[in-house]
């Protein structure tokens, strides 16, 4: 990897990191430690112009800025959680994109990721960050049932919170790449 690659990761990461820690927020009707951020954006634009594993070190840039400047609220799961997902997202779409460069193919591939987004966090959700943090989902989505009344059990717990919660933020981190990674993309090279 060239220093001018190191230089646009390094500066993608950090830029997503930022995003995070300061464009978030919460959706009503969806869990309160789930919070709406574009920062896979960036991200996106790396795996998109360098290939996948330049969009996962962003990922982990951006994770690592989160961490210096707001630390972890959650002993480091809800960042293993996005770290999972965000690499879903932007692994699964960069790699389908680099076979076809076009905006047909950006599209599809950058649905696919988000469905493949989507399907992993309700997966990781159920078998890794719950027991993680020591909750069983079926409790917690009784809890929460007093907040969403359409939540009954844990089947309607990850299909009507965690799935369309990652539908919708995987499509808004989607959107704001496919605008900015011509311009983006022409400025890193000029850079």
């Amino acid at each position: 990897m060239n220093l001018s690659k190191l230089i646009r990761i390094a500066l993608l990461g950090a830029i997503a990191g930022i995003l995070m820690v300061t464009l978030h927020f919460p959706l009503p009707m969806f869990p309160p430690f789930m919070d709406i951020d574009i920062a896979e954006a960036p991200a996106v634009i790396a795996g998109f112009t360098m290939g996948p594993l330049a969009g996962f070190y962003v990922i982990i840039i951006k994770l690592i800025v989160k961490l210096i400047v707001q630390s972890t609220s959650t002993g480091m799961i809800g960042e293993l959680s996005n770290l999972i997902v965000s690499s879903a997202l932007v692994c699964t779409s960069s790699y389908l994109y680099r076979k076809n460069k076009s905006v047909k193919n950006a599209i599809v591939s950058l649905a696919i990721g988000v469905i493949a987004m989507s399907i992993l966090a309700a997966l990781s959700n159920y078998f890794v960050i719950f027991p993680l943090y020591g909750l069983k989902i079926p409790e917690y989505a009784q809890t929460f049932s007093k907040i969403n009344p359409l939540v009954k059990n844990t089947v309607t717990f990850l299909l009507i919170s965690i799935i369309p919660f990652n539908i919708i933020k995987g499509f808004l981190a989607s959107i704001v790449a496919l605008g900015l990674i011509k311009p983006v993309e022409k400025y890193l090279n000029r850079a």
